[in-house]
Formats: structure tokens, sequence, C-alpha cells
């Protein structure tokens, strides 16, 4: 009896699943258009939705441009930029997040928590610093990508370094991975305040705004070259969700699975130091994008990654251009950095996380 009723129990749970992830996909595609072309018209001056849709098909050659020449400057040069940075900053940061989550098999782990970040900002910095003098022959060299070819190393390394810390014989220890990357994270922010101090009064201002998030300065050069960084791991790591999923068991088990687990763990931290390194380099330091947005998506629609990944990357997308939209508005004319607004919504929500999980664990 059991056996014969729990198909049709186990068919229905499935598709109701299936019905929220779709509803859900629907609403973030839909959330994410709108945000598109309010961020497209806010500024200085207002473009109204209109004016904003106009310019973009007139773009894509579907019709005439019917705006004004200087409204369709502020919309091509300007505002078009750095709405896509945006999402393609956000989408990444969400996507590596969940990634992270999942490899380590916990909630709270996070590209800035564990280091990723600090190292590809101390990477950064020392360009931005030492670029004209002693590394002058590597931003020679590399050109344009300097900067990101350095923060991707970063990430890189500190990557690297915490996964070897915290991985033993027995499996990875989430403790001493989160322990290593804070530890890191102290010891690199050390490093770039000893930089920042060394810097000049220009490269100061840079690294001021830099240092606290932003996406302002975006241009389609930027965004052209971090979009081909970027693309790749969000292409690439949403393959990985079977391996993921496999993971959730616990390492031991993912191996009866079949899985390679050491080589889909370097896969994933060289595709998350690709990305956050290409982050880094255009947008600064925006942090706990990568810890927000993975974890409700988990409380929402469960934990397969099969949605969890592409679900991370919309949200990720669309709570970043709203937290710019946000940062452009809230004090115009003025622009806070979006890297204050989501530090200010993450740090909250991670001491919740912290306390919910204590409290869950003492039960």
């Amino acid at each position: 009896m059991i056996s014969t009723l729990s198909t049709p129990i186990n068919e229905s749970l499935i598709s109701a699943r299936e019905r929220r992830v779709r509803f859900a996909t629907l609403l973030l595609i839909i959330a994410l258009a709108i945000s598109f072309l309010a961020s497209v018209g806010i500024g200085p001056m207002q473009v109204s939705m209109l004016d904003s849709l106009s310019v973009i098909t007139a773009k894509l050659g579907l019709h005439e441009s019917n705006v004004s020449a200087t409204v369709d400057t502020i919309v091509t040069a300007i505002r078009l930029p750095r709405t896509l940075l945006a999402i393609l900053v956000g989408a990444a940061l969400a996507v590596c997040g969940a990634a992270m989550q999942g490899l380590f098999r916990n909630p709270l782990a996070d590209p800035g928590l564990v280091g990723v970040t600090g190292g590809a900002s101390l990477a950064a910095v020392s360009m931005i610093v030492l670029g004209g003098t002693s590394l002058t022959f590597i931003s020679e060299w590399l050109g344009q990508y300097s900067l990101m070819v350095a923060s991707f190393l970063g990430a890189l390394l500190t990557t690297s370094l915490v996964a070897r810390i915290a991985t033993t014989k027995y499996g990875t220890s989430v403790t001493s991975m989160l322990l290593a990357g804070i530890a890191i994270g102290i010891v690199t922010g050390a490093a770039v305040g000893f930089l920042t101090y060394l810097a000049d009064d220009s490269q100061l201002r840079t690294l001021t705004f830099w240092a606290m998030g932003s996406v302002g300065g975006a241009t389609w050069q930027s965004v052209l070259t971090a979009g081909s960084f970027i693309a790749i791991p969000l292409v690439l790591i949403p393959l990985y969700a079977k391996e993921l999923n496999a993971l959730l068991l616990g390492e031991s088990e993912a191996r009866h699975l079949g899985i390679d687990v050491e080589k889909v763990k370097r896969r994933l931290i060289l595709l998350t130091a690709i990305a956050v390194g290409a982050c880094v380099s255009v947008s600064g330091m925006i942090g706990f994008v990568g810890l927000i947005v993975p974890h409700l998506v988990r409380l929402t629609l469960g934990p397969d990654h099969r949605y969890l990944l592409v679900l991370s990357a919309l949200l990720g997308g669309l709570f970043l251009l709203v937290a710019d939209i946000v940062s452009r508005t809230i004090i115009a004319p003025a622009e806070l950095p979006i890297g204050l607004i989501t530090t200010l919504i993450g740090g909250p929500f991670f001491i919740g996380m912290v306390v919910y999980r204590a409290r869950s664990n003492a039960l």
C-alpha cells in the first residue's frame, strides 16, 4: 500500500516544486526587465521607460530612433553599461556564493567570508598603487587587462590556500575553512591598508571609492572585458549542479556515486576565482551578495542546484541592480557606494543566520 501511494505523492511534490520554480523564474525575469528599464532612466536627467525602451530597441535595429540625440547618448554611453555591469557582477557573485556553499556544504560560505574577495582586492590594490613603480613592467605588458589578471591571480591564490588549509584526508572542515578565510581577510585587509597609506592623492581617491564598491565607472570596454571573463563561470558552474547535489550528502558519499570530488573542487575554485577576480577589478569590493542571494533562493525553493544556481544568477543580478538604483537616488545628487548598501543589508542578515543556526543546533 505504501509503495503504491509513494509514487503519485512524490510526483505531485516534484510537479508542485517545478511549478514554483517556473513561477519564480518568470517573476524574476519580469522584475529584472522592469528594474533594467528603471535603471536606464534614473539619473540627473530622467529618462522615461518608453524612451529607454525606444533607444534599446533602436540599437537592436528594430526601428529608427525617435528620441533626442542627448537622450540617446546618455542612455547608450552611460546608463546601459552601468546597468549591464551591475547585472553581470550581481549574477556572478551570487552564482559563486551558491557554488561555494554547495562545495563546502555550509550556507555561511561566501567569496568574501572565505578570503577570495580579500585576495582579489589586495592584488588589485597592489596594481593600482604599484603599477607605476614596482609593477610597471607587468602593467605595461598586460595593458588594460592588468587589473583583471591581478585580481584573478589574487583570488585564485587565496581560494586555493583556504581550500588546502581546510581540507584533510577526512574531508573539508567547514570550521577551518571559515577561520582560515577570516584570517586571510584580516591579513589582506591590513596589507590593503598599508598600500593605501603609500598611495598618492590621485590613487587614494580611486582606492577610497573602489574599496566601497561601485559600478559608476562602467564603460562598454569594461563591460565587454569583464563580461567575457564572467560569462565563463556563469555558463560552466551550473553544469556542475549534479556534482554539487551529490556533495550535499558528504564527500565520501559523493565518491561512492562516482564523483571525482577533488577535480570538482579544483574546477569550481578556478571558476570562482575567475568570476570574483573579474568582478573586483571593475566594481571593487561588493560584499554579501554571494551570501544573501543563494540563501534566499534555498529557503524558498530548496537546495537542488539545478534550480538554485540559475535562480541565484537572476536574483543576484536583480539584487545588485536595485542596490545600484538605491545608491544613486537615496542621497541624490550625490551617490552612495553600492558596497555600503549591500553591507548594510548583508551584515544584519549574516548575524541573523548565525543566531538561527546556533539556536537550531542547540535544540
